[in-house]
């Protein structure tokens, strides 16, 4: 079963119908795009909250400045009087205002960590950082990270998702150095779904569109074709 309870299996008998259209592709492209959607609007949530958050951050230090200023003497910052004469508890309190934050990691940073979590098998922690990274800035890193995901939903045994995220690594940039390696896992996924008719819809369209992959692209294409028992 897919998203919404749409079987797979049955919208894999639409490749013998020309007319019908790739089904269970178009599926994959719908629902895609419905979580980008609402990727887009889970991320500008975020930077709505982000942003709530900094005005509050600054107004409660403003506040705080102000109540200094109060207890002080209205010179208190610049002549340094005032910041002499005053307890060592609000001395204390100066550095703190005026520490820099922890500097954010990069979208390569993120990947790096999420694929070597990959390799160790840290699943969680590779799906971690490649979301992380799709709900940044748009930019070409997140087909990478797209893919990454993919593999680590994989790696989880969550084979729709995966399946999905897979799709839409290919999507995302269908002649791109990922999209045969995207089709590629769409039907692997699909595979262990137990979905071979849709698992040979993916491989066929990889060949359509990549009739010249790389060497092992076309080897586990055709181990999948075994496995699927592709016509």
């Amino acid at each position: 079963m897919l998203a919404g309870g749409v079987s797979l299996a049955c919208l894999g008998g639409a490749r013998a119908d020309d007319n019908s259209g790739n089904l269970t592709l178009q599926l994959l492209d719908r629902v895609n795009t419905l979580e980008q959607e609402a990727r887009d609007m889970r991320g500008e949530i975020d930077q709505l909250t982000n942003q709530v958050q900094q005005q509050n951050a600054a107004l409660s230090k403003q506040i705080d400045d102000m109540n200094f200023a109060m207890q002080h003497g209205h010179g208190a910052a610049p002549a340094g009087g005032a910041a002499a004469s005053a307890s060592p508890a609000a001395s204390a309190t100066v550095p703190a205002a005026t520490e820099t934050p922890a500097a954010k990691r990069t979208p390569d940073d993120l990947l790096k960590a999420g694929t070597d979590a990959l390799m160790q098998h840290d699943y969680v922690t590779a799906q971690a950082d490649a979301q992380q990274v799709l709900s940044g800035p748009k930019s070409a890193k997140q087909v990478d990270a797209q893919y990454l995901l993919a593999q680590s939903l994989a790696g989880q045994k969550q084979y729709r998702q995966s399946a999905l995220a897979y799709y839409d690594a290919y999507n995302r940039a269908p002649h791109g150095a990922r999209a045969p390696s995207a089709l590629l896992g769409v039907a692997a996924t699909l595979v262990a779904l137990n979905d071979r008719a849709s698992a040979c819809q993916a491989l066929d369209k990889l060949a359509s569109e990549f009739p010249q992959p790389a060497d092992r692209i076309k080897s586990a294409e055709q181990v999948y074709r075994k496995r699927a028992r592709c016509n």
